[in-house]
């Protein structure tokens, strides 16, 4: 029988998650900067760390939060679960989406601190641009798109390798670098380094995302009607819960 964590572990979880997801991509992109002067090099460096670390968080820690780690993937299992009473309760979305926002900004300050760079630094990055939001746009609607169409036709099992790879690619077919996470958004503003976003570019990339998010929630409904699994599966099924086996982390 299932056994779901409860709340305050699942929130520390999507909070540890999001960070490191930050950290990954904030740190690589540092270390690819250091590495070459070559801007593909670098972006390449950068979105093969990501789909390698994204991956790797999402199977460790999905058992036990979901690994939702971005707020548009947590309102998404919210609005479709609503009616069914089978997504996350309004008291579990206003316990991830803080966690998450506050992850992030942490690990784009862990990883500025690993480099040696200041601490909190806002970007100087600008990304002001309607074709960068048409970019936002269709990366977080397709990033909605696979992570609920697998869970409608059952193969949730899929999503650490499936998100991994839709992001990686997403890095190179969309104008943005496919951003598609308003959490990840706001900590990235927090450093002035390769992977960052002015303070100013964040507000209508969030704007963006979230246009993304109801084009998904529209296209899942579209393409795969009505959902039959629980959406509490999102990102991957909450596994059997066992305190002893998480506790040391």
């Amino acid at each position: 029988m299932t056994k779901m964590a409860p709340l305050g572990r699942r929130a520390a979880v999507e909070f540890v998650g999001t960070g490191a997801l930050v950290a990954v991509v904030v740190g690589s992109g540092i270390q690819a900067t250091k590495l070459s002067q070559d801007v593909g090099v670098q972006l390449l460096a950068n979105s093969l760390t990501t789909v390698f670390g994204l991956g790797v968080l999402i199977a460790l820690l999905g058992p036990v939060s979901g690994a939702h780690f971005n707020p548009a993937v947590t309102l998404a299992a919210w609005w479709t679960g609503y009616r069914g009473g089978e997504g996350p309760t309004s008291r579990e979305v206003a316990a991830y989406v803080p966690a998450q926002i506050a992850g992030a900004i942490g690990g784009a300050v862990l990883a500025d601190a690993m480099f040696a760079e200041p601490l909190v630094a806002w970007s100087t990055h600008a990304r002001w641009a309607p074709h960068l939001w048409l970019g936002e746009i269709v990366a977080t609607a397709g990033l909605i798109l696979l992570i609920f169409g697998l869970a409608r036709v059952g193969r949730a099992h899929f999503t650490p390798v499936g998100v991994a790879s839709y992001i990686g690619a997403a890095y190179w077919f969309t104008s943005s670098t496919s951003f598609a996470n308003p959490a990840v958004t706001i900590g990235r503003a927090f450093t002035d380094t390769f992977a960052g976003i002015a303070p100013t570019s964040v507000l209508p990339f969030v704007a963006a995302q979230l246009v993304g998010l109801a084009v998904g929630i529209a296209l899942v409904a579209v393409l795969f009607g009505r959902p039959t699994p629980a959406v509490e599966d999102v990102v991957v099924p909450h596994g059997e819960y066992h305190p002893t086996a998480v506790s040391s982390r």
